[in-house]
């Protein structure tokens, strides 16, 4: 893939060096797939790219190294881990040195953003703070709103010490803004069209799960309430009313062991939780499908809905966040009120019964994508936030050296 538009100099990539900071880094995680897309995008420059984690299972990119910093193993410890992190000072003392030779620093959300800012307070080094949203607004019970709602304010507070900021729609932005005053340039997740196209033989997903010429739905993204898998089976039950042997796919990393048995035991003959696969199998998951279907009840970007529509099918989502600047309503796919699953089921049932519609719907689908979401687009965007943090992080070192 190309990278076009970059005006960085030999001399300059040859200097910086570059940290990446993400808490986990999964197959799964729309926020990991962004980092490892930033990572390769600036290390195709010749910077030296680090990525760091505390716990994961992606490959880099080529020429990208990854550090795995540990964490706990059990779920209520990771929650503990992060809500305590900054009076980790342990872990401070491990991780901080690691990012000492480092002239740039991007996280990617809270607990990173801690030792982002160390690295800048300890070391002088630049740190961009890149946005993906983290509300608590989806999540149905008492303790995982509470949990999200702390992190919020960890989140917050350790934005305001950034030095600039990147969000992944306007959407993002608007909240980031609200948030913390903190201005932040627009750089839309970037799609692999190579990866992700028309003509993918799902054929071999259909005989696994035996599924014949039944029409599919499908889902993809962390299996948690936030991402609203409960409403798409509820939903899915009002569609057979009308379609009987209409099937939902879900497939995701299971991320809350309660809410994954809930859907479980919610779930009939109809639904079927494939759960965590290869990184390499989902297009072929997208192949399989009729229509992807998405009932998130907040979505900072969404890449599994762009992928779907890059892959020629149409959409049918809630209303929310950041679905706007990626579905055309009524174009793409159908936006819906949120929380309606009665809409929700009814936009399933005529895109499946209406053929024409639904190949239409998916053409312009693909076509948007590949206009406003390529690799080019991402790259450049990246370039241009990447060279105004280096001329700031100039202006810093000659400052330093008058003085």
């Amino acid at each position: 893939m190309s990278i076009i538009g970059s005006s960085i100099n030999a001399e300059r990539r040859a200097t910086v060096k570059i940290a990446i900071l993400t808490p986990t880094f999964y197959t799964f995680y729309g926020l990991d797939t962004v980092a490892w897309r930033q990572a390769d995008a600036l290390a195709q420059q010749g910077h030296k790219v680090t990525i760091f984690a505390f716990r994961g299972n992606m490959e880099p990119p080529k020429i990208v190294t990854l550090e795995l910093l540990g964490m706990p193993q059990s779920f209520l410890a990771q929650r503990i881990f992060y809500l305590t992190f900054p009076l980790n000072l342990v872990k401070a003392i491990k991780c901080v040195p690691r990012l000492k030779d480092f002239d740039i620093v991007y996280s990617h959300n809270y607990p990173m953003n801690w030792l982002a800012y160390l690295a800048k307070r300890f070391y002088g080094i630049k740190y961009i703070y890149y946005h993906h949203l983290n509300p608590s607004e989806g999540y149905s019970s008492f303790i995982e709103r509470a949990y999200s709602k702390i992190r919020l304010v960890l989140e917050r507070w350790t934005i305001k010490k950034a030095d600039g900021a990147i969000s992944v729609s306007r959407y993002a932005q608007v909240h980031l803004k609200n948030l913390t005053s903190l201005d932040s340039k627009v750089v839309y997740n970037s799609i692999d069209l190579e990866r992700f196209q028309k003509g993918i033989d799902g054929s071999k997903i259909r005989a696994k799960y035996n599924l014949g010429n039944d029409p599919v739905v499908l889902c993809v993204g962390r299996i948690c309430s936030p991402k609203g898998f409960h409403l798409l089976v509820e939903a899915l039950s009002l569609v057979k009313h009308s379609i009987p042997n209409a099937k939902l796919l879900i497939v995701g990393k299971l991320e809350h062991p309660a809410y994954a048995n809930r859907i479980r035991q919610a779930s009939g003959d109809s639904v079927i939780v494939v759960g965590e696969i290869l990184n390499e199998e989902i297009s072929y998951y997208y192949a399989t499908c009729d229509i992807y279907a998405s009932a998130a009840l907040w979505e900072s970007f969404n890449l599994p809905v762009a992928e779907a529509e890059a892959c020629g099918k149409p959409v049918v989502a809630f209303n929310i966040g950041a679905h706007p600047e990626i579905v055309k309503d009524g174009e793409t796919g159908f936006l819906v009120p949120a929380r309606d699953v009665n809409a929700l089921a009814e936009a399933i049932v005529k895109l499946l019964k209406d053929d024409k519609l639904r190949q239409e719907m998916g053409e312009n689908a693909y076509r948007m994508v590949r206009e406003k979401f390529s690799w080019d687009e991402f790259a450049q965007r990246t370039l241009e936030v990447y060279e105004e943090a280096i001329k700031a992080w100039q202006r810093g070192i000659n400052g330093d050296k008058a003085r």
